[in-house]
């Protein structure tokens, strides 16, 4: 006999449910827009912003959608005016208490940034212009202070007049990458996001993976090569492909304005890298368009200074130097690292190459490095 299917009413409507889902997940797979500032479906489900809340038949108040599993005959509701109405409340809150934010220009959306500060970065500028909200209902404190000009790292800015303590970049920083480089200090209106002894970044644990950066929903953290490009003119587009760093296999997607790379971003469903990269893989791209990037090979002459050659006559120099090598010292003296993200038919040639032509194994690839 077959499983009996659980099943729950999401706003009038019996769906399907699988076991330990959250009311969240369910909502989310069936396509009910419900709201939330704390919520990475990466991390453990947190509960803090309260913008999920749903009503939940037989309670007496909300719940937190993201923390409350699902149950059999549950009767759930996800939009109603109270609930609406509790969320735009939360909403001028949140927009108040951030700096940045509540002193956005006269008809502005607050929370407003560039996209290129982050994967994430407009999720609160999006919920601000849904709920039509601004951040002077509740004007008063201001939580959190800029450290853009005490780190001068060159990859993360750290604006956390942005900030909204919604602990997103500590938990990805401890939960997936371990590093535990960032932390919360104080509390109330003196909460800060910060490191151990309120340190520079780069005199911290932090492997500038840019977990933090891409998580962020308001642009707090940003991604600082990105934010050189702004400027630069064109829309943005995103072009999915894979890291060529190592063998891993991170799906990636480049983003252009043009025919310029202006930041990388990690994919959060790529199937190897679920929304990770290190550190080359989220800000070692700008040599792809550097203006020192060799576009023709060069040959030392004579003299020992390099000049232009045509490709044949740089091709027929590296093998004279394998055929001198070999002479000289033997097979053992030839070693070839081939790319861990090349093609099979490269690999292939590269260890045939190593193999047949000079007769050894010396041969690795650099995703074993």
């Amino acid at each position: 006999m077959s499983e009996r299917q659980h099943t729950i009413f999401l706003d009038g409507e019996e769906v399907p449910f699988r076991d330990g889902e959250t009311v969240y997940e369910v909502s989310e797979r069936h396509r009910r827009e419900v709201p939330t500032l704390c919520y990475d479906p990466r991390l453990e489900a947190f509960g803090a912003c309260r913008l999920c809340v749903v009503e939940v038949e037989g309670l007496r108040n909300p719940v937190a959608s993201c923390t409350t599993k699902a149950t059999a005959g549950m009767r759930v509701n996800t939009r109603t005016d109270v609930l609406e109405a509790h969320r735009k409340t939360l909403l001028e809150l949140v927009a108040s208490e951030s700096r940045a934010a509540a002193e956005a220009p006269a008809g502005a959306v607050p929370g407003t940034v560039d996209p290129l500060r982050g994967y994430a970065s407009q999720e609160l500028a999006t919920l601000a212009s849904r709920y039509e909200v601004s951040g002077e209902r509740f004007a008063g404190a201001k939580s959190g202070h800029s450290k853009g000009a005490d780190d001068d790292n060159p990859f993360i800015l750290r604006d956390y007049d942005l900030c909204i303590s919604c602990y997103r970049c500590v938990r990805v920083c401890a939960e997936r990458e371990g590093d535990y480089a960032i932390s919360v200090a104080n509390r109330g209106f003196h909460t800060q996001i910060t490191t151990e002894f309120d340190s520079k970044l780069s005199d911290s644990s932090c492997t500038f993976c840019g977990q933090c950066v891409q998580t962020c929903p308001t642009g707090a953290l940003a991604d600082k090569k990105a934010l050189r490009k702004v400027d630069v003119p064109g829309e943005l587009q995103k072009t999915r492909t894979i890291c060529p760093y190592c063998g891993v296999g991170c799906s990636v997607d480049i983003v252009t304005k043009g025919e310029e790379i202006v930041a990388v971003q990690p994919a959060m469903d790529g199937p190897a890298n679920e929304g990770a990269l290190c550190i080359k893989g989220q800000f070692a791209w700008d040599h792809v368009q550097h203006g020192d990037r060799l576009k023709t090979p060069f040959v030392r002459g004579e003299d020992g200074e390099l000049r232009p050659a045509s490709w044949d006559e740089a091709l027929d120099r590296a093998a004279a130097g394998f055929r001198k090598a070999y002479a000289e010292h033997g097979a053992h003296a030839i070693y070839a690292i081939a790319s861990g993200r090349a093609p099979h038919e490269s690999a292939y040639t590269v260890q045939k190459f190593i193999r047949a032509g000079f007769g050894t194994n010396y041969i690795d690839n650099c995703s074993r490095a």
